[in-house]
């Protein structure tokens, strides 16, 4: 599957940004969606994660309670609400794909990514 994330920007502190991944395909419902997000001079990490269905979703403890992850699998689109971002949430923000049959959190079990969208938080 190939994928294309869109969305990011410049936005001051407390603002709201939404990411879009769209996948390719016709097998974008068997898919595992995660978002995970990698700042200059760090490691990638884990942001958040949704079943193929939309029922079970996972985010990471530093996201909590601001962003929500979303699928509409009939659009083929998987989606990363922001609220409330701080400028630690400043990063490139990629999406990745797996056929998993468990909620993932590690990079290594997505097998498809995104080309990354940057996301800048000013304060």
């Amino acid at each position: 599957v190939q994928l294309q994330a869109s969305g990011g920007g410049l936005v001051q502190a407390g603002g709201s940004l939404r990411l879009s991944c769209v996948a390719s395909g016709r097998t974008f419902s068997s898919y595992v969606m995660g978002w995970f997000r990698q700042a200059p001079g760090k490691e990638r990490e884990f942001v958040a994660v949704i079943n193929w269905s939309g029922s079970n979703t996972f985010v990471a403890d530093s996201v909590k309670g601001r962003f929500t992850i979303s699928r509409d699998n009939a659009k083929n689109t998987a989606n990363l609400q922001m609220n409330s971002l701080r400028p630690e949430d400043t990063a490139v923000y990629y999406c990745a794909a797996a056929q998993v049959s468990f909620i993932p959190t590690k990079a290594k079990s997505f097998h498809s990514w995104g080309q990354g969208t940057q996301v800048t938080v000013s304060s």
